[in-house]
């Protein structure tokens, strides 16, 4: 037998990994319903169709080469000019770099600036990828508490105790996933004077920035002056083409970041370039119309409504409200009564008993994910109340048992 890499056998992603057993049921004919995957367009969401087109007309126009490793400059002078309308900060296209999806852009970074021993502060809970990239890299990432009975924000003073030499930077998912908390003004400050005096770079994943339902997202580049900060960002959620992969990486600094940004680059480089049709389109997407965002936003609002009222109103399960994305974390009550030995093994019970899908809540945290398990609420409100109806007769059943 050809064994595998040592690093290899930490790999894991919880919110794949648990579709394995849903197709096995799948495969029995048993009608699985989802609230795993936070894939607007395996709903009821569509592309729209200015930006289709506009990835039509790329093909037939021959952009069907490579582009620049950085990106299509006409590309990246649309994300420039976005930024510099919605968030008023400066970028010029030497400070950014198109990527294949945000994963790919987080997978550089980290590759770029994290040596064995090194320390990530990441959200507990956090996106998987940040904490299995990190390990990957033979570093450590390091959780910080966000407060469940503030709508899960962050606990500033924990991030200050949990520090380290080896601290390398402070991550911050605005709006988060998976919790949907969004960061008012207030706290990205404090995240940034906690990380300029320790005089770290922040990672700022804004991915889900304008799908927000109850307050404004803050760019964090537009709060922070001496303090270095990495973007992430992309076309996949709030343009509705996730399968595109099309993502991006911006560095905002004062120089601090010139050997990372030269290591980033040099890798991009390396692995030649994002989809070239699909950055065309991009352009399209940014300077076209933005009415789908309002009614993306109008119908999730209510399809987060519903769940956050039916999913308080089952025994057993509790859950905060999100203020963006399209993720709820609901905590799991019931957990302690011993019924279970962990949530991933509540998901497993619900999948196979009542037919529902969702993801285990220590998959995206050990530490503060555990007992809780993570939904989408993009499907329709039919589909949700099917869903959860079922949920809650799963837990009268087994807390009757009990």
């Amino acid at each position: 037998m050809i064994k595998a890499s040592k690093r290899s056998q930490g790999i894991s992603y919880a919110i794949r990994d648990v579709v394995l057993p849903a197709k096995k049921l799948e495969k029995k004919g048993v009608k699985v319903l989802h609230l795993n995957i936070g894939d607007p367009n395996k709903y009821d969401f569509d592309t729209p169709q200015h930006i289709k087109d506009a990835l039509y007309e790329a093909a037939q126009q021959n952009y069907n080469g490579y582009s620049p490793s950085e990106g299509d400059k006409e590309f990246l002078h649309a994300i420039i000019d976005r930024e510099k309308k919605r968030n008023n900060v400066d970028y010029t296209v030497d400070d950014i770099c198109v990527t294949t999806g945000v994963t790919e852009g987080l997978q550089i970074l980290l590759n770029a600036s994290l040596d064995p021993g090194d320390e990530l502060m990441v959200p507990g809970p956090t996106y998987p990828q940040y904490n299995v990239i990190t390990r990957f890299n033979d570093a450590k990432p390091v959780p910080y508490h966000t407060d469940e009975e503030c709508g899960w924000q962050p606990d500033i003073d924990d991030i200050r105790k949990k520090i380290s030499k080896r601290t390398k930077g402070i991550v911050i998912i605005n709006p988060n996933n998976p919790t949907g908390a969004l960061y008012p003004k207030k706290i990205l400050q404090e995240f940034i004077d906690v990380a300029g005096e320790y005089d770290l770079p922040i990672v700022s994943d804004e991915i889900y920035d304008d799908i927000i339902f109850d307050g404004d997202q803050v760019a964090t580049a537009s709060l922070a002056k001496d303090v270095p900060v990495i973007t992430f960002n992309g076309l996949s959620k709030v343009y509705l083409v996730p399968g595109w992969r099309v993502g991006w990486t911006m560095f905002h600094h004062n120089g601090e970041l010139d050997e990372v940004q030269d290591a980033f680059m040099r890798i991009a480089r390396s692995r030649l370039c994002a989809s070239s049709v699909c950055q065309r389109s991009g352009i399209a997407a940014l300077k076209g119309s933005q009415k789908h965002v309002k009614e993306m936003n109008d119908k999730l609002r209510k399809r987060r409504d519903f769940a956050y009222r039916r999913l308080n109103e089952i025994e057993g399960i509790s859950t905060a409200k999100p203020d963006g994305a399209f993720y709820i974390f609901p905590k799991i009550e019931a957990m302690s009564n011993g019924i279970w030995k962990d949530d991933k093994e509540f998901v497993l019970d619900v999948l196979n008993t009542v037919h529902v899908l969702m993801v285990h809540g220590s998959g995206f945290c050990q530490t503060y994910g555990k007992d809780h398990f993570r939904a989408v609420f993009l499907p329709d409100i039919e589909t949700q109340e099917k869903a959860y109806d079922k949920l809650e007769s799963f837990m009268k059943k087994r807390l009757k048992a009990d």
